[in-house]
């Protein structure tokens, strides 16, 4: 089906539910649910929470489904806003029950991320070997990648490359002497 049939079988299931139509709720149900747990999902982290959260949309879609105006946002766009609010209201009502440490505590958890002059040198590390890399022919390159990044045999590489297998070797061993002379420069 595509998106704007499916737009407009919504739209019409939610002009049938003030009517008492739970016919139309379920259909509604069926097209917009997997979607709607998903935006609960995201902002809650916890299953349990977002299908609690996607029962009071469809609640509030069955008390309150009079409200949606087509001409204003499109189905799923209140459908989804619904969602997002009922999941931010229990956000923030979990949030505030939770016990809270204060920010000096935070001082006491180690930081098992590397020491930032030691990322700086790894990224300086890296942007150099693809430099390097990118230096290369593209056929060198291409083969040295699929040797030592992709795992690939000099054999399957040869095959992809419609080259001989002896070309093969020699191009990835052409390639690892570049390579090596751009990096001790």
């Amino acid at each position: 089906m595509d998106l704007d049939a499916n737009r407009s079988l919504i739209a019409t299931a939610l002009a049938r539910i003030p009517g008492g139509d739970r016919a139309a709720l379920q259909t509604v149900y069926r097209l917009t649910s997997a979607k709607l747990f998903g935006v609960a999902l995201r902002i809650l982290g916890e299953r349990s929470e977002a299908e609690d959260v996607v029962q009071e949309v469809y609640l509030t879609v069955w008390r309150k489904a009079e409200q949606f105006d087509a001409g204003r946002a499109s189905p799923m766009t209140w459908l989804i806003a619904i969602a997002r609010n009922r999941a931010i209201d229990r956000l923030r009502a979990t949030r505030s029950s939770r016990h809270m440490e204060p920010i000096d505590s935070a001082a006491e958890i180690a930081d098992g991320a590397d020491p930032a002059d030691s990322m700086l040198e790894k990224s300086e590390d890296s942007a150099r070997l693809y430099g390097c890399l990118d230096g290369l022919a593209v056929h060198e390159r291409n083969a040295l990648r699929g040797a030592f990044f992709d795992g690939n045999t000099y054999d399957d590489l040869a095959a992809r490359m419609n080259v001989p297998l002896g070309t093969m070797k020699s191009w990835v061993r052409r390639a690892m002497i570049k390579l090596k002379s751009c990096l001790e420069t």
